[in-house]
């Protein structure tokens, strides 16, 4: 089974919306009894919050939901369960590193380290929606990115 942990600030808006979005080309690929699939924050101030309600409509549109979903915080019981720790952005990664140790950095990546090198948004950050409300560029790049770990995940 592989286990991937979605993380951002809140886990509000972009580490849910990957959640989803890998939930979703797991299922449509029948592979659900070989995937563990969650996100959390690095922070604890959403803690219990339901998704954005925008992050929420942008699922929507593209015909993914995100039922039940509530913020928590990535734990040191996360930091040792999951397989893939796969954070939005570089802060995101800071956030683990001085909050755990730099004994995860074998298991810790940005999202859009996962895009092919030639891709034009490979290795960036996740601009945050909850800042700039584009959700727009955020699902762009949430859902390339979910499509190549898959992709790389079920070819290994």
């Amino acid at each position: 089974m592989k286990k991937v942990l979605f993380v951002c600030h809140g886990n509000i808006c972009r580490s849910p919306m990957a959640e989803f979005v890998m939930k979703r080309y797991v299922r449509r690929a029948g592979l659900e009894e070989e995937f563990e699939i969650a996100s959390a924050g690095t922070s604890d101030e959403e803690q219990g919050n339901p998704v954005f309600p925008l992050a929420k409509r942008k699922l929507a549109e593209h015909g993914v939901g995100c039922p039940g979903k509530t913020a928590n915080q990535v734990t040191a019981a996360d930091m040792e369960r999951y397989d893939l720790i796969v954070c939005m952005d570089s802060k995101n990664l800071d956030a683990l590193s001085k909050t755990f140790g730099s004994q995860y950095k074998s298991k810790t990546s940005l999202l859009l380290d996962h895009l092919p090198s030639n891709h034009k948004r490979a290795g960036q950050d996740v601009a945050d929606p909850w800042y700039t409300r584009n959700f727009d560029a955020a699902w762009s790049d949430i859902d390339a990115g979910c499509k190549a770990l898959f992709e790389q995940l079920t070819q290994e």
